[in-house]
């Protein structure tokens, strides 16, 4: 049975992700599961979705789409979502692109605009930020699943998987018993770490940068 190796929320940080993926000794079945907010913050938005796109080459990889994501593409377009993307780490976005906040779409908008909202299996619902617990899966809005935050990891929902997410960080991964929660603030605060979750067949092994 494969594995799923979740990670969430690397914000521009490609050193940490290089330095968390080295510590996975990965099998050739592996799936990988990226939950959004690849882009902000760190030094290397580009070299992040490179990085992501180079593993999807080599093992089955799902991309989810998070906030600063979500906010990216609707920047152009909603006076809100352009605010959010300038004063929420955007500029080093842009940055690294080259300077010019045109390159992001012209360089990697297949990427962007191919990411889904959610991956659901038989036992886990991988998500950027989580659920409205009042209603269905089906029922959810965008906005909920890329934005949510303690109505969601504050509360009990009705789904049969475990819900995987990030989103809200915490200084140690959030362990419930219907959910969990591995960002750990990477990207946001200089020394946090990034976070991997290895699920095998009902084991969870956390696996941390240094």
């Amino acid at each position: 049975m494969s594995r799923y190796i979740a990670i969430t929320d690397i914000h521009g940080e490609l050193g940490k992700l290089e330095n968390v993926l080295s510590k996975i000794e990965t099998r050739p079945d592996d799936i990988f599961v990226f939950m959004g907010d690849y882009i902000d913050r760190g030094p290397d938005s580009k070299g992040v979705v490179e990085k992501v796109i180079e593993i999807s080459k080599q093992f089955e990889t799902i991309t989810l789409i998070g906030s600063h994501e979500y906010a990216l593409l609707h920047a152009k377009t909603d006076d809100y979502y352009d605010y959010l993307f300038w004063n929420y780490g955007g500029p080093a976005t842009v940055k690294s692109y080259g300077g010019r906040f045109e390159n992001i779409l012209a360089t990697h908008g297949n990427f962007f605009r191919n990411l889904k909202f959610y991956h659901l299996t038989n036992d886990y619902l991988f998500i950027h930020a989580g659920i409205d617990p009042r209603y269905s899966l089906e029922e959810q809005s965008e906005v909920d699943m890329v934005y949510i935050r303690s109505a969601f990891y504050r509360n009990k929902h009705n789904l049969p998987q475990k819900i995987i997410f990030g989103h809200t960080e915490f200084d140690a991964p959030l362990i419930q018993d219907d959910k969990i929660c591995i960002d750990l603030g990477c990207g946001k605060y200089k020394n946090a770490k990034l976070c991997a979750l290895i699920l095998d067949n009902g084991k969870e092994e956390f696996v941390y940068s240094d």
